[in-house]
This record gives structure tokens, sequence and C-alpha cells, in this order.
């Protein structure tokens, strides 16, 4: 009878890839980069094993979304005061941080607790096409 393989985390080989989201879809390049900080594009994933590479994405401020999203859609959080509620239009926070609506939604697809922490580490978003990760040599991925 054969056992089923679970990965080891000092087995893992990891990869760096390069993602640019020039005039590419918010959910698309946040879905192909969730899945390779998860692992889950290795034939040796195992749920419960980081076995994700790392992920650099440039561009991030040449996003775009479909629809109407730029106006409807809308950033919610609380001071913890009250009358604390904060609300943003994805196209202010755009304006502001758009490394943080890539972050956003691409955090939200990770588990959350211990691992889901180690996930979100390999993670680097850049908001113009220059990254300091030359010396890892990524390998560019297309969406």
């Amino acid at each position: 009878m054969k056992n089923t393989y679970f990965a080891k985390a000092e087995e893992v080989q990891r990869n760096c890839y390069l993602i640019d989201a020039d005039n590419k879809i918010l959910g698309r390049v946040a879905t192909k980069a969730a899945a390779i900080l998860r692992g889950k594009h290795k034939r040796i994933f195992t749920p419960h094993v980081d076995t994700g590479d790392v992920v650099i994405i440039i561009n991030a401020e040449k996003i775009r979304v479909t629809g109407k999203k730029l106006t409807d859609k809308i950033y919610q959080r609380y001071t913890g005061y009250p009358g604390g509620q904060k609300l943003l239009a994805l196209q202010d926070l755009l304006k502001k941080k758009p490394e943080q609506v890539l972050e956003l939604a691409i955090n939200r697809m990770i588990p959350k607790g211990p691992l889901g922490n180690r996930v979100k580490g390999k993670l680097r978003i850049y908001a113009g096409d220059k990254h300091p990760h030359q010396a890892q040599k990524p390998i560019a991925l297309e969406v």
C-alpha cells in the first residue's frame, strides 16, 4: 500500500515570480498571485505546510477593474472610537496607495492564522515598474 506524501518545510524549493499588473484586471492578478503564494501550482502542495513561492508585483498603479467598481467598491475600516467608521472608494485608494488595493485583494484569498501570516510575508508589491529584487532572478509570469 502506498502512503500519502506530505511535504516538509525544509524540502520546499522556493522560486521568485514577477507579475506585471500593467493593464491587467485586479481579480485575475490577485487569484494568480494567491495561488502561487500558497503553493497550489506545485505537485507537492500540502495544505498545512508553506509550499508557496515569492511573488513580486510591479505597476500596481496601472491595475484595471471592470464595471462600476471604481466608484461603487467601498473599503471600510473602523478606528475603534464612536462614529469612527471610515469609508474609502476604490478610485480614491488607488490614488493614495495603489499597492494596498492589490494587497487587500490577495490577503483576503489567503487563510487566516499563523500559516497565512507566513504566506503573506512572501508578497512584494510596487506601484511603479522598478523593484529591488533583481538578485533573486524573478521568473516573469503572464496573467
